[in-house]
């Protein structure tokens, strides 16, 4: 196995960078999820979670005007807009650029308090009694990263073999790294697909980079939006749930595409590294 891609995502929900180096650490790449939107009525981070609210977040790109350095304050992050600008998050007009184009007042923020809350809005899954019931809500974050805007970890890690299964098993969906915003992808030959499923509880060893893997990925709503080059598709969701959805204890039935790591030992993780599970 090796590394085929790496993502960062300077500003949560929105799209990121493709990277061929990144410097890893506790709190995951250097930079990763390092800002987030936040609605200043509820003092909720916007996701993309909540598409109701907050959909528009995926048409914006964002990147750091220059490689962060350890040890050292962040440089600022360039945010494009769909209409072609762009602004800079030390830009003074900045939060009102942004509340005008999501019809909300919100502040661009990175710093994060210990337990963010976010809304999540979970659909009906066609097939499937235990999730008969659309609801939207209030969900904790960071809950193994306090004081980041991490979801769940602060590493994500998918394989070629589980998006390869999906496109095979599901050929009417796309299935691109990009409709899961994994930091990185791992090419496994000669696998029939989903082996992320057998790293619960195994550690992953790339270059000198040692992360724990604690739990499969549960996917959401965000998975089906518009992004990018991708279309909207309810088919994603739906497939995940047919071919990988299992019950994970404390849970319950989840359907999942990768899993969620904590760092051990950071180093630098590098495109085409050997990866190792032990």
């Amino acid at each position: 196995m090796q590394v085929a891609s790496l993502f960062r995502y300077p500003v949560k929900s929105m799209l990121g960078e493709t990277l061929a180096r990144s410097r890893v650490g506790e709190r995951g790449f250097l930079g990763d999820r390092a800002y987030a939107i936040v609605d200043e009525e509820t003092g909720k981070v916007a996701s993309a979670k909540n598409p109701r609210r907050w959909a528009r977040l995926l048409e914006c790109r964002a990147e750091f005007v220059e490689e962060p350095t350890p040890g050292a304050p962040l440089p600022p992050v360039r945010i494009a807009l769909p209409d072609g600008g762009a602004l800079e998050s030390g830009d003074r007009d900045a939060n009102d650029r942004l509340s005008r184009f999501l019809d909300r007042r919100v502040r661009l923020d990175h710093d994060a308090p210990e337990r963010p809350m976010m809304e999540q809005y979970r659909p009906a899954v066609e097939g499937f009694p235990d999730s008969t019931d659309e609801t939207v809500v209030d969900e904790a974050m960071a809950l193994v990263a306090p004081n980041t805007y991490f979801d769940a970890a602060p590493l994500h890690v998918l394989t070629s073999a589980t998006l390869d299964r999906l496109n095979q098993l599901e050929p009417a969906s796309v299935f691109t790294a990009a409709r899961f915003r994994p930091n990185v992808v791992v090419e496994v030959a000669g696998e029939p697909g989903f082996p992320e499923n057998d790293w619960v509880g195994h550690t992953l060893a790339f270059g000198a980079v040692r992360a724990s893997v604690f739990l499969s990925a549960p996917r959401c709503v965000m998975t089906t939006l518009p992004q990018g080059e991708l279309g909207k598709d309810g088919g994603v969701l739906r497939a995940i749930a047919r071919h990988n959805r299992f019950d994970i204890p404390g849970l319950g039935p989840s359907s999942c595409v990768g899993v969620y790591a904590l760092v051990d030992a950071g180093g630098i993780a590098t495109v085409g590294q050997t990866v190792e599970v032990q």
